[in-house]
């Protein structure tokens, strides 16, 4: 994901606008700070919007259709509102997903690349390449040392992630909604055949790494 990707945090709470901000950066986002829903709809909306949709001055449902009438920016709802109806209003409302307070950051960060790639600001490498490995992701084929390698449909979705974001580490929710489209996929051992099987069929066990507790990073040492 480039620096490049401008996000607006939309969130009065400042103990979680504290912990959000620097991982946010840390993954390489440029992000502005408001509090208010008058501040969020005279901010520059950027790429993306983080929107809390409890706020001091205003609805945040009623924001996100503010936001909706001049711009199809794309808005995740970020609130502690958990209940069936509350998230059919908020997507109704015009929002791209919906994420319930608390939540785990690499799940925000995941549905935030998952919502970047659907609406096409985030545009995976066609071609990667690490050491004898080549991953050509728009043609989904697999060359190790000039050899064709046979994935599976999964596997190879698992492998496409990793490499879109060569030499960083993706975190398993962010692998289970590309691969999976289900954040629920992040915790089961299903991931983990996948991903054995895939090092097996490379046979380059050492280029696919687990980063113990939270995901998978494809890069030589």
């Amino acid at each position: 994901m480039s620096g490049a990707v401008r996000i607006l945090l939309v969130e009065d709470d400042l103990d979680i606008a504290n912990a959000l901000i620097p991982a946010l950066r840390r993954y390489g986002l440029v992000v502005t700070h408001v509090r208010t829903a008058a501040e969020a709809l005279a901010a520059d909306p950027g790429d993306l919007v983080l929107l809390d949709l409890g706020l001091p001055d205003g609805d945040g449902i009623n924001v996100c259709r503010q936001i909706r009438t001049v711009s199809d920016v794309p808005v995740i709802a970020v609130t502690a509102r958990g209940e069936a109806a509350d998230r059919v209003r908020g997507l109704r409302s015009g929002a791209d997903d919906y994420v319930v307070k608390p939540f785990a950051i690499s799940e925000l960060l995941a549905r935030i690349d998952a919502v970047l790639r659907r609406t096409g600001l985030l545009q995976p490498r066609p071609r990667v390449k690490v050491g004898d490995l080549t991953v050509d992701i728009e043609a989904r084929t697999v060359e190790v040392a000039d050899k064709q390698i046979t994935l599976t449909r999964k596997e190879f979705d698992v492998l496409a992630v990793l490499a879109s974001h060569h030499g960083r580490v993706v975190p398993r929710e962010q692998v289970a909604l590309y691969a999976w489209q289900s954040v629920f996929e992040a915790s089961s051992r299903t991931m983990d055949v996948h991903v054995a099987s895939l090092r097996a069929k490379l046979g380059r066990p050492e280029l696919v790494q687990t980063i113990r507790g939270v995901g998978y990073r494809l890069g030589a040492d």
